[in-house]
């Protein structure tokens, strides 16, 4: 019922989204008098919020069409080089670049599409090929297609790296830091030819045992049943997905808000002043955030329980319990891997000392292959995205990749 209630809501407000957005239109016609009262423009301005905010979304485009290497202007072209149920391997080519550092970006599988990370691979594309993991939202995957749980991720992971090839450098970006780490640790232990060649997480759960914030509170004071039947929603049966247990995104989407409440207000209220006074660049940068932000997608109902259980109550990696496929996962099986651990001051998600921690478990990784940089008054978002990702963190994370690389 859950599940069917936001699809009425949902009809309603795109229904009320568009007659906003109409009015918004109407009043703001050069041949409307009103237009040019008073009252007309601050009308105008509280539809035109009123209709971005409640207008369905679908998945994103990254439409990344260019960048710049050596100075000149390349052609970028999107490719999906491997199709996989529950999500695809997506490479960036460049018209006319070979030889560069391979890159497999891990997106997060945390709600949002793997094109919140478009600041990311617009910073890094000009040095590197790069490659994105792009996960389906899963309401859109049929039943007969399966399950998909940690252990899939992280055979995903391996699946993608061997896809690509030897020496290839891996950022993982979040949530993904745990399942990629696994990952690594197996592919260490197994010896196989196409293990990182290099790791950077940043802002991943790796051991949330150190700084908890309010999302492990969350995570942590309420059992497992408690989520089964509070979070967990059945996708309708109209979309390819139908009867498949999900965690919705839109569930996602109203945490992270709430969170922040008061932040997302404001920036409405600045959106909403900045088309009284005509300034309609400042207000479609606050656009563009929210466009990507309120574009949320659905987890299958036992990664979701997973996690929660292995990654957050029971922490079983940072003490050696993690299993993948029924093996244990050694931390101490990485020893030739480069990892990179970045942090932000302000982050409010994964709390300082959580990434880190992945340094402290790779015991028998040499000193030299271990690296730590803290982002000053940065937070969550502003680790791969914004001025402080573009010009402090990725010239330390491409850095460490030419250090590393073959």
């Amino acid at each position: 019922m859950l599940y069917d209630a936001y699809e009425l809501q949902r009809s309603w407000l795109s229904g009320a989204s568009l007659m906003a957005n109409m009015g918004a239109e109407w009043l703001q016609n050069p041949a409307n008098p009103l237009g040019r009262t008073g009252f007309g423009p601050m009308i105008a301005s509280g539809l035109d919020v009123f209709a971005h905010a409640s207008q369905p979304r679908g998945k994103p485009a990254f439409g990344i069409e260019k960048a710049v290497v050596d100075g000149r202007d390349v052609t970028v072209f999107e490719e999906i080089v491997l199709r996989k149920p529950f999500g695809q391997l997506k490479r960036f080519t460049k018209e006319g670049v070979t030889g560069q550092p391979k890159l497999l970006i891990v997106a997060p599988m945390s709600g949002h599409y793997a094109t919140l990370l478009r600041g990311t691979v617009e910073r890094l594309l000009p040095g590197h090929e790069v490659y994105i993991t792009d996960w389906r939202d899963a309401r859109m995957v049929p039943l007969e297609d399966g399950r998909f749980d940690l252990d899939d991720y992280i055979d995903y992971v391996v699946e993608f790296l061997a896809h690509i090839g030897p020496n290839t450098h891996v950022l993982a970006v979040c949530q993904p830091s745990v399942p990629v780490y696994a990952a690594t640790c197996v592919m260490n232990a197994d010896k196989h030819p196409c293990r990182p060649a290099t790791l950077t997480m940043m802002g991943g759960p790796i051991d949330t045992r150190k700084a908890p914030t309010a999302v492990n509170t969350v995570a942590t004071q309420r059992p497992l049943a408690w989520f089964r039947q509070n979070v967990i929603a059945t996708v309708p049966l109209f979309y390819p997905g139908g009867g498949r247990k999900v965690y919705p995104g839109f569930l996602q989407l109203t945490g992270f808000m709430a969170m922040n409440l008061g932040n997302h207000l404001m920036s409405h209220y600045k959106m909403f002043n900045h088309l009284v006074q005509g300034d309609e660049e400042s207000a479609d940068s606050t656009k563009a955030f929210y466009e990507e932000y309120r574009s949320v997608c659905d987890m299958t109902e036992e990664f979701y329980l997973q996690t929660i259980v292995d990654v957050f109550q029971q922490h079983k990696l940072p003490r050696g319990q993690l299993l993948h496929r029924g093996r244990k996962v050694d931390p101490g099986a990485i020893t030739d891997t480069a990892i990179l651990a970045v942090e932000g001051e302000r982050d409010d998600i994964s709390g300082v000392g959580q990434t880190k921690a992945a340094l402290t478990i790779s015991k028998n990784l040499p000193d030299a292959k271990k690296k730590y940089l803290l982002a000053d008054k940065v937070g969550h978002y502003g680790i791969f995205n914004g001025r402080r990702w573009r010009e402090v963190i990725a010239p330390v994370m491409e850095s460490w990749i030419v250090e590393h690389g073959a």
